[in-house]
């Protein structure tokens, strides 16, 4: 019960029923879902370790909301992180792999074609976490976890202030084929690259956001 909760709470805030910033309880989510306390707050729980949901003390739960500084923290991580998950597992490549990276970008590109916004940005970090998963590194894949759940949230926010579903269809394609390639360098530089598309576009939805808040709050005083 509490994980299917967490997926149909997961999918509210991704889809902008709640905003991020918003705050939420146990009772009224409990209620909106139409379920007990118990598993509500397991399913909360949930996305805080997620990190969808944050928790402070004297203030209550609310949904997630990053400032430009922590969007540009995460992306310079995550180009090391990625980087180096690539290092790991760049000789232990296999036909398994390979595949499971065709079928992962086939899913992307099933998404994409479906204009299914949520499904595509679920498909595309899938794609991204192929390589923390066959790295075998847990405390390297639980990093990438926290930074997906982030991204998930404002990807979702960025398309829908842009209507956008999903990326480009090619957006991709260079990814996968130097990911198969054999020079490990050129891919990293196409990690390196692929990364700072992906901040630019992100960092401008968020200086918008920042900009419009900054002016109701001058309206306000």
């Amino acid at each position: 019960m509490g994980a299917q909760l967490a997926s149909l709470l997961r999918g509210a805030i991704l889809s902008g029923e709640f905003e991020p910033g918003e705050p939420v309880t146990e009772t009224a989510l409990a209620l909106r879902f139409g379920v007990s306390r118990g598993p509500m707050r397991e399913a909360m729980r949930h996305l805080v370790d997620e990190g969808l949901l944050v928790t402070v003390p004297y203030t209550g739960t609310r949904v997630l909301q990053l400032t430009s500084t922590d969007i540009e923290d995460i992306y310079s991580m995550r180009i090391c992180l990625e980087v180096f998950a690539f290092e790991q597992i760049w000789e232990r490549r296999d036909e398994a792999f390979r595949q499971s990276l065709m079928e992962r970008h086939a899913a992307l590109l099933k998404a994409i074609d479906a204009r299914d916004d949520i499904r595509s940005i679920d498909a595309e970090l899938d794609l991204h976490g192929l390589a923390y998963e066959v790295c075998g590194n847990g405390i390297l894949l639980s990093s990438w976890s926290g930074i997906r759940a982030r991204l998930q949230l404002y990807w979702a926010a960025h398309h829908r202030a842009h209507g956008i579903t999903g990326p480009k269809r090619e957006s991709h394609d260079d990814y996968v084929r130097f990911a198969l390639g054999d020079s490990r360098e050129r891919m990293k530089e196409e990690i390196r690259d692929h990364m700072r598309r992906g901040l630019d576009k992100t960092m401008a939805f968020v200086f918008s956001i920042e900009a419009v808040k900054a002016k109701s709050n001058r309206r306000e005083k």
